[in-house]
């Protein structure tokens, strides 16, 4: 499967629950409850104690539609399968037969009862995963909506209906055991009371029925004011308590002996508490909501009211603008359409944290509580700007809204909202006024911030006052402000209009209010990115193309064109080498800035809103239309080797699936997983093109000191002659003395005064030499050449004067030495090697060659093919040359 070059889908964080209700787990060995949630295709295994997540189960084919457990397994139904899972992450059983997607699954000592959409009830083996009972229902006269087992009725179940009826069913015996009539609603949720026969049912109309089974006698009911009753559980630590969930998020508990409500938690989520559970013998409860929170409440109050002991929980609309923070990777800032601003750890799920809500007014917010229609709350954040250098100081993150001019600002080290709000006077009747784009300085003392009516204004975000503005009082652009950027001394003030201009201006504005220069553009901007320590700024334009802007220069440098929709975001790697950009063309393009070419592309199911680029090269982070995560994507270039070429325009471009939320490879079965395709090493030729020169890759010290061997051997000989140490016999004897002195006097001298007579007329060549020698006749000096380039300095000087030694083929092996110098400038490869090696040869030799005519007539051939061969270097070198003097003027 074809994938990204760079990027490889790692992990999404922010995903805690959805609609799917929790289950919850007793693990004996652990002394602990496990909390099973559903996110999407894979689910989620808490820790009760700690929250601390400890699982994260494989991918199903697709989204999960119901949840079960018992002591061994947890069940999941994807589609028309059930899937049983150890562990959390062990796939063990799989049972198919479904032909209608499964909404119910019930674990029922050795068996398993599901029902799918059309009312259709299988009984399976669990272990032998065989169906041994199945019950058809129709639609029309009792659709199945709940399934409960009530305590002491073996083998029965009772079966809840939209139609309002219930029905008892022996599952051994097949029969149906008795019908009740229901109270003229949709049952929407059942549970079994702590007494014996007592069942609690949950009515679409809002009503609670306590109703007992055996005699067919409702024993009393309440009525929930917020309508259908999402969810119900019992405490079992002493206390007659029922806790029934809504569709508004409130949580209501019951008073079973004195029949009213005993308390109330009002706003406890921001969506509908679809799952509800009492943990057993303690005073806990557990609660979860689509939007995307689990909680932990314990009633330990004196009026017996519960509170938030515990809480995991991401974003409850999806994401809008995501940034790392920081220098170190560690954590994520992340914005969301539910107002909120967020830090997602990629290190672990525990330092993730939540900075609140965005409200007009904090304080009356807080009093008042948690409500999603509360009107204190802002709308949704679309842009932040944050700087580290401040931070435990004052406020260092600003923000600005969907269609306010209102700027906020938050505290990262408090991790709560600020108090102080940035909006000038001008402004503050004028609800027309938008704050379109903001940037804080390095320093941490400023934020800049353009509006849709092109006015730039400049606030200190320690005291809130308004600084300067930039341009007239019409303001600095006709249009909105589609971003701004300050150096990092202070000195220069990049804007960016819908008008297509550019402008600088100086940080503390000259009284003619005129920017210090224009630039004009072809199209009108919709965002600028920069990179503040290479001084780089990307512009992404209206027709869906990129150009970069030099600033210490104030010049367009690169343009980048091949997306085919809206841009969305843009953000440089650490070391601005990479442009990363999205679009609504569901493409994410990684561009080369020095050779402006594309070097990479891949595209997603969703497209992608918000990108980040972690500081430290590691992860490239994402945010995706309608997709609550935050997706990480891993740089495979920190690990690997990757080859990075430039894609051509009519490349095909891979489809990619979003990261998922699993940590660990699972069964093929139910994990859809992309996997990395090896990429085939790239080895060089030896020889680029016949008509280019060589060089070797040999290190300099290998052939730049031949020439000057001499001086080298002259500069490193000893001051003194080394002598030899004296022989010793084995065993030492001594003088008898007070010191220990050995007695040398019988050691023997190694001097060795004999002379080796050798006959004239016998020659010994070196080895070297006699690979020459060898050449003669087939002129191959591929092993000559190989000796060469093993040899040290030292070691080639050595040979290169040997070959003089012998008194009858001297002229001969010299001759051999310089075909060798021919042969390795007419292949054009070893350009230098050769230089040298033919440099050496005639300093050692240059008297013999003047004098032996075949060796003298040789050298000028040598000439002609040198001198050929440097004119092919010298012309590549000058135009290199020249090219870049001349990309340097520009």
């Amino acid at each position: 499967m074809a994938q990204s070059k760079i990027f490889i889908g790692n992990r999404a964080l922010g995903y805690v629950s959805n609609h799917i209700p929790l289950v919850t787990r007793y693990i004996q060995r652990r002394k602990e409850n496990l909390i099973v949630t559903c996110v999407g295709r894979a689910f989620h295994t808490y820790g009760c104690s700690h929250f601390t997540l400890l699982t994260v189960s494989g991918a199903h084919p697709a989204d999960i539609s119901c949840l079960a457990a018992d002591t061994y397994h947890v069940y999941t139904a994807s589609e028309n399968n059930i899937y049983a899972w150890r562990r959390g992450t062990e796939l063990k059983h799989t049972y198919t037969g479904h032909e209608s997607p499964v909404h119910i699954i019930f674990p029922f000592g050795p068996h398993l009862l599901s029902v799918d959409e059309d009312s259709n009830i299988k009984v399976w083996d669990i272990k032998s995963e065989d169906s041994i009972l199945e019950l058809n229902f129709s639609n029309n006269v009792f659709k199945i909506t709940t399934l409960l087992h009530p305590n002491t009725y073996m083998n029965k179940i009772l079966l809840g209906s939209e139609q309002g009826q219930l029905q008892l069913w022996n599952i051994k015996t097949v029969k149906m055991i008795y019908t009740f009539k229901g109270w003229g609603s949709p049952v929407t949720a059942m549970e079994q009371a702590p007494a014996l026969d007592v069942v609690a049912i949950g009515l679409a109309n809002g009503k609670i029925i306590l109703h007992n089974i055996k005699c067919d006698k409702t024993l009393f009911e309440f009525m929930q004011d917020w309508g259908l009753v999402t969810s119900i559980t019992f405490r079992s630590d002493g206390y007659p308590i029922m806790v029934t969930g809504s569709l508004s998020g409130h949580i209501v508990l019951w008073n079973l002996e004195e029949r009213k409500v005993e308390s109330q938690i009002l706003n406890a989520h921001f969506a509908t508490v679809t799952g509800l559970k009492c943990l057993p013998n303690e005073p806990l409860l557990l609660s979860s909501s689509p939007d995307n929170s689990l909680k932990l409440w314990i009633f330990d109050l004196a009026d017996g009211a519960g509170r938030l002991l515990r809480i995991r929980e991401g974003h409850a609309e999806p994401p809008t603008f995501i940034r790392f923070y920081g220098n170190d990777g560690n954590n994520i800032l992340t914005a969301g359409g539910d107002s909120s601003l967020r830090i997602f750890s990629t290190v672990t799920e525990t330092f993730n944290k939540s900075l609140g809500r965005a409200s007009f007014n904090r304080k009356a917010s807080k009093k008042k509580g948690r409500c999603t229609n509360d009107n204190l709350i802002m709308p949704p954040i679309t842009e932040i700007a944050t700087e580290i250098t401040r931070e435990k100081d004052w406020n260092n993150i600003a923000a600005t809204h969907l269609g306010l001019a209102t700027v906020t600002t938050w505290s990262y080290d408090k991790l709560k909202m600020g108090d102080m709000k940035l909006l000038p006077e001008k402004f503050q009747r004028n609800l027309n006024v938008t704050a379109t784009s903001l940037c804080l300085t390095h320093c941490g003392n400023f934020v800049i911030i353009g509006y849709n009516t092109g006015h730039i204004e400049r606030f200190n975000i320690q005291s809130g006052l308004h600084r300067a503005s930039y341009g007239s009082e019409s303001g600095a652009h006709k249009g909105p402000v589609k971003g701004v950027i300050v150096d990092l001394l202070n000195q220069i003030v990049m804007t960016a209009g819908r008008d297509a201009f550019l402008k600088f201006w100086h940080f503390k504005p000259t009284k003619d209010q005129n920017p210090k220069q224009t630039i004009e553009l072809e199209e009108p901007v919709e965002f600028i990115r920069t990179h503040q320590e290479s001084s780089l700024v990307a512009v992404a334009l209206e027709d869906f193309s990129v150009i970069l802007v030099d600033l210490d220069t104030r010049r367009i440098i690169r343009q980048f064109q091949g997306h085919t929709g809206r841009l969305t975001d843009a953000s440089f790697n650490p070391d601005s080498r990479w442009l990363i950009t999205s679009s609504m063309d569901c493409t994410i393009r990684t561009w080369d800035i020095p050779s402006s070419h594309l070097v990479d592309v891949f595209q997603v199911t969703d497209a992608c809103i918000s990108l980040h680029f972690s500081p430290t090269g590691e992860f490239l982070a994402t945010a995706h239309v309608c997709n609550l995560g935050i997706y990480l994507w891993s740089n495979r270039t920190l690990y690997s080797h990757v080859s990075l070429r430039a894609l051509p325009t009519d490349a095909a471009i891979p489809m990619m699936n979003l990261p998922g939320a699993f940590t660990e490879k699972d069964a093929e079965t139910v994990q859809n997983e992309d996997t990395v395709e090896e990429e085939e090493e790239y080895t060089s030729p030896e020889q680029l093109a016949d008509d280019l020169v060589t060089m070797s890759s040999l290190a300099n010290s290998r052939w730049q000191n031949l020439l000057n061997i001499d001086i080298v051997k002259k500069r490193n000989k000893p001051k003194e002659a080394l002598k030899a140490p004296e022989a010793a016999p084995f065993f030492l004897p001594t003088i008898p003395s007070l010191n220990i002195q050995f007695d040398l006097s019988n050691a023997t001298s190694t001097e060795d005064n004999s002379r080796l007579l050798t006959h004239p007329d016998f020659q010994s060549l070196t080895s070297f030499g006699k690979v020459l020698q060898s050449s003669v006749e087939t002129n191959d000096f591929h092993e000559a050449i190989k000796m060469l380039k093993s040899l040290g300095p030292s070691s080639i000087d050595l040979e290169i004067q040997s070959l003089s030694m012998s008194t009858t083929s001297s002229v001969i092996i010299m001759l051999q030495f310089m075909k060798l110098i021919r042969h390795m400038m007419e292949s054009k490869k070893d350009f230098e090697l050769a230089q040298s090696y033919l440099a050496l040869f005639l300093k050692t030799h240059g008297k013999m060659i003047t004098e032996e005519d075949q060796l003298r007539k040789y050298l000028s051939q040598l000439q002609d093919i040198q001198l050929e061969n440097w004119l092919i270097l010298r012309e590549k070198l000058f135009y290199g040359l020249s090219v870049v003097q001349h990309l340097k003027k520009m």
